[in-house]
């Protein structure tokens, strides 16, 4: 099934390209201090760097091992979902995309922790003082692939017919 593989891998270098993409973007046109009004009330773009992992857990850390440790453990899931894609034909499709979706963002993300240290974040969604956490085109990918992958290992299999 080099298809699938080629459609899997595809996706993921295609999220990949996105998420550094926008990353650049911001990086090169958005201090810091910046703050773009989207959708008021609602939706802002804005710089925020992360050093931790999601919603910033580790960010204060001042371990010197922080991101040694977060660059290894990430990209063995990269790795190890890479190799779940290359036996794509067993995967259900939700299963399939998902893990397209994960690989992509976990990738892009990995590779600024490797590269830089830190994730760049810069989507910013608020309502009045609640604001989640800034995210970015690679975590997107990780949520929705995620949401697949939890949409797949919930939804009814049918079951096989026993042959005798």
């Amino acid at each position: 099934m080099p298809d699938l593989r080629w459609k899997a891998y595809g996706v993921a270098a295609l999220i990949f390209a996105l998420d550094r993409f926008t990353k650049w973007l911001v990086e090169t046109n958005v201090s810091v201090m910046d703050t773009y009004h989207v959708i008021p009330g609602f939706f802002d773009i804005v710089h925020s760097e992360n050093r931790g992992v999601a919603f910033g857990i580790l960010n204060d850390s001042t371990s010197e091992w922080r991101t040694t440790i977060l660059v290894v453990l990430a990209g063995a899931a990269v790795i190890f979902i890479a190799a779940m894609l290359w036996n794509a034909q067993r995967l259900d499709r939700a299963s399939f995309w998902g893990l397209s979706l994960i690989l992509g963002g976990a990738a892009g993300n990995v590779f600024d922790r490797a590269m830089f240290g830190k994730v760049t974040d810069f989507l910013d969604l608020y309502y009045r003082d609640y604001h989640w956490h800034t995210f970015n085109v690679a975590d997107s990918a990780i949520v929705v692939g995620s949401c697949l992958l939890l949409i797949d290992l919930l939804r009814p299999k049918r079951q096989a017919a026993n042959v005798s």
